[in-house]
């Protein structure tokens, strides 16, 4: 595989291992949501929050728009909730094949 592509998939994966931009692309799994509603629905501070939505925005997971003086954030493509979906999976997995291996000692 091309060395960019790689590069690329990278930046992606590691703008994901980050559980304050986890939590804020589940809160847009339903839909576009105001920068003021993310915030105190992470109780997290104005600044930070912004500061993941740009990071995210840069590789395109995520787009903004003016609407008066509030910023909308949108996720830009739905499908990057199936790499979530597929992750918890693994992890329920591990778990139950986890509590498994407790219940046999």
């Amino acid at each position: 595989m091309e060395e960019r592509v790689l590069e690329l998939k990278a930046e992606i994966l590691k703008v994901l291992a980050q559980p304050t931009r986890l939590k804020i692309l589940e809160f847009l799994r339903n839909g576009e949501k105001c920068i003021c509603e993310i915030v105190p629905a992470l109780n997290g501070e104005q600044s930070n929050i912004s500061r993941h939505i740009s990071l995210m925005q840069k590789i395109n997971l995520v787009t903004t728009r003016k609407d008066g003086v509030k910023v909308m954030v949108k996720v830009k493509d739905p499908r990057i909730f199936d790499i979530l979906d597929r992750v918890s999976i693994v992890l329920r997995n591990q778990m139950s094949e986890q509590s498994r291996l407790i219940r046999a000692l």
